[in-house]
């Protein structure tokens, strides 16, 4: 797996085994960065921008949003190896420390352990695993935290989810992964 623009294009980065993490594909990474620096739905630019990596694996969205510009990234993930790897790949591409911050939580059980409202982040990218149906827990958590923030979910393609106050400004779908980007009201 490649960064694919930005300081560190074409660095590769380690990633966790299959059995443990769902790296997001290079096709969809791709997308997904294009829909946010050319949506005609929205302005975002990752110039100085805070964002959290939920579910972050070994850090490629954050690792990618750091290679454009974006000033931190906050990571979460539950499992050491996928840690364990992202700190290697920070390290490896000499990311600053003061440049991210990670926690082993458990989502959506251990939000509140991150004062969210305190971080103001920009974007937050909530990818977890396709089996687990979680994404409404952590939206009725964020609906209470978050303002102006950018949220973009990565689920499974025949995934339709019901958000109160969350109006959907992108919804796209690449094979079995769906990409949803959106603003809470």
């Amino acid at each position: 797996m490649r960064i694919i623009s930005g300081k560190y294009k074409s660095s590769k980065i380690l990633f966790p085994s299959k059995d443990i993490t769902r790296p997001l594909r290079d096709r969809v990474r791709q997308s997904l960065f294009n829909i946010l620096e050319h949506s005609n739905n929205f302005y975002f630019n990752f110039n100085n921008s805070v964002i959290i990596d939920c579910f972050c694996g070994s850090g490629s969205f954050g690792i990618e949003s750091l290679s454009r510009g974006a000033k931190k990234i906050y990571f979460i993930d539950k499992n050491e190896e996928p840690i364990h790897l992202l700190k290697e790949n920070l390290k490896k591409l000499n990311i600053k420390k003061n440049n991210y911050e990670i926690f082993n939580l458990d989502l959506p059980k251990d939000f509140g352990d991150i004062e969210v409202e305190k971080i103001n982040p920009n974007l937050i990218f909530l990818d977890p695993p396709f089996k687990i149906e979680i994404i409404e827990k952590i939206f009725i958590f964020l609906k209470k935290k978050v303002v102006n923030s950018l949220i973009i979910f990565h689920c499974f393609s025949k995934r339709e989810l019901e958000l109160k106050n969350f109006i959907i400004l992108e919804n796209r779908v690449y094979g079995v992964s769906r990409i949803i980007i959106g603003k809470i009201v």
